[in-house]
């Protein structure tokens, strides 16, 4: 049984990015990384692949090339965790231990929380962002259409990207106002949230852009089912009132949730509907259960177990679940690991950074940036919630450059 002072789960932003931080503050570590994925993918930019402004090609590369060098790559899943054992079980039956462990999986897409939805995806106009195969499919849906309706989608849940359900309808808007057809199409986007966007100055901006495009906005209704050949959906509203709506294209952003194998896991946060002694299992989990990782939300060390520790998209810090995040959030959880390791306090802390560069049109960016009080924390010298060319540079350009080049390797 193989042992090692720090264990990552996940070879993401997250688990990579700690990892190459932790070896660039100590080279002497013995670090293993669990991940079973041979491929690493740019998620931010499938948005632009579905709006037609990015090769898919260059979202994604070989994990391989991004495994920091001094670490072990255990390519293997992770099926359960022993945290008094200091230990966890793959899916191959190998077993690992460790002094410390650090929880960045990811999140999961919930695909089957939608009647019908699984059959359907990637044919009669039924597409979605958040899928590598799919995000060309969108902008083939964007091409071929003709006028009619068109649905954008937001879950209920929290999602990785918060604002990328409405970023691509922004994208398609100004795509049919290219095309002469924005005047024949009805754009309707249907939210399991209260309001389009959480930070006031931002929304300010966001309300403009829908009046201009004359977007319908359906607030708190939900996707909970899709008959992809009869081109319907059906949304249930605040009331439990459940509505059909006609589609001709739909981009559907899927619920999502903790992986099930951190949900159902001694590490997660404990279901409030369940009895003392009752185990968390996809029977007795009750049914809008997320099951993230159990974290303080500023030191980003596991409340039941000190020993191990989360960010990004399945710790349950109540941040926007965005790339920007890990970056502020990964060099917190590698301080203060590496002061646990060494006796001391936890001193560093997130303070819930969150940024959503929120495309509103081609070559039309608003880059939101706000903290766990929804406070805006900009970073440039000027108002950040004008649509800007600027930024829209800065999202196509720079920010793959850095991911790839800077991030990952630690150095950003």
């Amino acid at each position: 049984m193989a042992h090692y002072q720090i264990l990552v789960i996940g070879g993401g932003n997250a688990g990579l990015s700690a990892a190459s931080q932790l070896l660039l503050k100590n080279a002497n570590l013995k670090i293993g990384i669990i991940e079973p994925s041979e491929k690493h993918y740019y998620q931010p930019a499938w948005t632009l692949v579905g709006g037609g402004t990015f090769d898919i090609q260059d979202t994604v590369r070989d994990e391989k090339d991004f495994i920091p060098s001094k670490t072990s790559w255990i390519k293997d899943a992770v099926a359960t965790f022993e945290p008094e054992q200091n230990q966890v079980t793959c899916k191959s039956g190998e077993k690992y231990t460790y002094d410390y462990l650090i929880v960045v999986p990811g999140i999961q897409l919930d695909w089957d929380k939608v009647k019908g939805l699984k059959e359907t995806l990637g044919k009669n106009g039924v597409t979605s962002n958040y899928i590598f195969q799919l995000a060309p499919y969108t902008w083939e849906c964007l091409r071929n259409f003709k006028g009619g309706n068109a649905i954008f989608t937001n879950p209920n849940t929290p999602i990785k990207c918060g604002g990328a359900p409405q970023k691509i309808m922004y994208l398609a808007s100004d795509y049919f106002r290219k095309q002469g057809i924005l005047k024949q199409t009805n754009v309707h986007f249907y939210s399991g949230g209260g309001v389009i966007f959480g930070v006031k100055k931002y929304a300010a901006t966001l309300n403009k852009v829908i009046e201009r495009y004359g977007i319908k906005t359906h607030f708190k209704h939900n996707l909970v089912e899709i008959d992809g050949n009869k081109k319907l959906a059906w949304f249930t509203d605040e009331h439990g009132n459940r509505i059909e709506q006609a589609f001709d294209m739909i981009h559907v952003t899927p619920p999502q949730s903790a992986p099930d194998f951190v949900k159902y896991s001694p590490i997660a946060i404990q279901d409030a509907s369940l009895s003392e002694g009752t185990p968390c299992t996809p029977a007795t989990a009750s049914k809008d259960f997320m099951g993230w990782v159990d974290v303080n939300k500023f030191t980003l060390q596991h409340n039941r177990f000190k020993n191990i520790f989360s960010c990004g998209d399945v710790a349950n810090t109540p941040n926007a679940k965005t790339g920007a995040a890990v970056r502020k959030q990964v060099p917190v959880l590698v301080e203060n690991l590496l002061h646990v390791m060494n006796g001391g306090t936890l001193s560093a802390s997130y303070n819930g950074y969150g940024s959503c560069p929120l495309v509103t049109g081609y070559g039309k960016l608003v880059l939101a940036e706000f903290d766990y009080d929804n406070n805006p924390m900009e970073t440039f010298p000027f108002d950040q919630s004008k649509e800007r060319y600027s930024m829209w540079l800065l999202k196509k350009k720079v920010l793959p450059w850095m991911y790839w080049n800077r991030i990952l390797s630690g150095r950003a």
